[in-house]
């Protein structure tokens, strides 16, 4: 009996800054820092937390405290191409890949600062539900609103 054919999706690589729309900035800590020098694999999965609700919290697209939709967090990945350390400034640009009826993915690209390719680049789902049943609800006009500027074409 023969094996089964596995194939392997293609390795994914670093991006240009045209690939991102909006980019927020993101100073770096001390303590982001791991024993070997570099930013911990955690801190990214933060940052994209911390671009994309920023950007939402500043056009008024999510209210953190009083919002009757809220966004979790149901699937997130990121790929690593280069260190970045304390001190270092951390751009982030931010896309939307998709838009569902109750549910958003985005994608992140980690720059440091002034650089043409993305050290780290990722995404995260979140799912909109009301705030005190957790059950999903369509996306608010005031959130499309502020997705439009961040859909943009990716690839050929």
């Amino acid at each position: 009996m023969n094996a089964p054919t596995v194939s392997t999706p293609p390795r994914r690589l670093p991006e240009p800054r045209s690939a991102y729309s909006v980019f927020r900035t993101i100073t770096t800590r001390w303590a982001d820092n791991d024993a070997y020098g570099h930013v911990n694999n955690v801190v990214y999965y933060s940052w994209f937390d911390t671009a994309v609700n920023a950007y939402l919290i500043e056009l008024g697209a999510l209210d953190i405290h009083a919002g009757e939709t809220i966004g979790l967090v149901v699937e997130t990945q990121c790929h690593y191409f280069a260190p970045l350390a304390f001190p270092q400034t951390v751009e982030a640009g931010i896309r939307v890949a998709h838009v569902g009826r109750s549910s958003v993915r985005y994608e992140v690209g980690l720059f440091a600062e002034g650089a043409p390719e993305s050290a780290a680049g990722g995404h995260f789902v979140h799912v909109y539900v009301g705030r005190e049943d957790r059950r999903p609800r369509a996306l608010p006009q005031a959130l499309l609103d502020a997705l439009a500027p961040l859909r943009i074409a990716v690839g050929p």
